[in-house]
């Protein structure tokens, strides 16, 4: 199992950088960072910083979308990065939450983003496509190639997911809902006569090392608000019964509003309503034992990567513990 880590483009820009580089020397797989320009810093342009200061992770954002950006400057962006750094980005998409809220906008539709993903990754692995009437090619990047790994809860985003992407991401380290959703990306990938094996799956939650239960509930609590925001929405489309697992319908009922101004960080004042059991089922908690076990459990059901994030109070721990006694364990 590969090991990346998710980072926040929080000021300074070369701070990012550095946490990319101890990532590298610890063994990380895959850097990640948010992709929300109001709320942090433009992911792309320090993404250029961390490809030119290290030499084997890959890097991309976890998640963009396909609102923020004309996707053929996206395109452009990746086929730019693997042109001079090697083919060493990914691409993990979504409808988009906080940077399209934050500006007024709603999530794109699941057609935008099946059409944006067909572009996006064409264009970016020396392809022809064709928008808006137009052939498109990238001429000066034949060698560009891009893997697009799709961010999904609901059954329409997860059967586009098995159909057209390169991997999937789900956005919580629950074994019994990470099972749930893989099936139904595999169900979907065969049903379109792909192969469900070469789907890549990628879990991402917080992870924090230690003995202090109850400090680090607290302190990822804010993990549970963020994936209610897309819970939310499944509900509102959906209804509460059946679309999903019923432990992300539950837990819900108690949110009321949520403010963008915290998203994402340690004490955000709008998750009140995650329960305790909600956090550990979501998050990987505890001391070692804890997170070896999670992981074996994960992977025991097809998870090819854990991408821990890391927005708490004991980053660099965390982040070393991962690197010493975890991944050379489950790598």
């Amino acid at each position: 199992m590969d090991i990346g880590v998710v980072l926040q483009c929080d000021p300074p820009a070369l701070e990012i950088v550095e946490w990319a580089k101890k990532a590298e020397d610890l063994g990380y797989s895959h850097v990640w960072t948010f992709d929300s320009h109001v709320l942090w810093q433009e992911p792309f342009v320090i993404y250029s910083k961390i490809l030119a200061d290290t030499e084997r992770v890959i890097v991309g954002p976890m998640v963009t979308n396909p609102g923020t950006r004309d996707w053929t400057v996206i395109a452009s962006q990746f086929a730019t990065l693997n042109e001079m750094y090697g083919n060493r980005t990914i691409c993990g998409i979504g409808r988009g939450d906080s940077a399209l809220r934050v500006l007024g906008l709603q999530p794109n539709t699941l057609g935008q983003l099946r059409e944006s993903i067909g572009v996006i990754k064409g264009l970016a692995s020396g392809e022809q496509v064709t928008l808006r009437g137009q052939e498109l090619q990238f001429a000066w990047a034949p060698e560009s190639r891009l893997d697009v790994w799709v961010a999904a809860y609901g059954p329409k985003a997860l059967a586009l997911t098995g159909e057209v992407g390169d991997g999937y991401i789900l956005q919580l380290a629950d074994p019994d809902i990470a099972a749930w959703m893989i099936k139904a990306v595999r169900d979907a990938a065969e049903k379109a006569g792909r192969d469900p094996m070469a789907i890549k799956f990628c879990v991402a939650a917080p992870a924090y090392v230690g003995d202090n239960l109850e400090h680090q509930r607290d302190q990822t609590r804010w993990f549970g608000g963020m994936v209610g925001n897309h819970v939310a929405d499944i509900v509102a489309r959906y209804g509460g019964d059946g679309a999903v697992p019923q432990v992300l319908t539950d837990y819900i009922k108690g949110r009321q509003g949520y403010d963008y101004a915290e998203h994402g960080r340690a004490g955000n004042s709008h998750t009140s309503f995650v329960p305790d059991e909600v956090v550990d089922r979501f998050c990987i908690l505890g001391p070692i034992e804890n997170h070896l076990k999670r992981l074996e459990e994960l992977r025991a059901i097809g998870v090819d990567q854990f991408a821990l994030y890391l927005q708490h109070d004991d980053k660099d721990a965390t982040l070393r513990a991962y690197g010493e006694k975890i991944i050379p364990v489950v790598s």
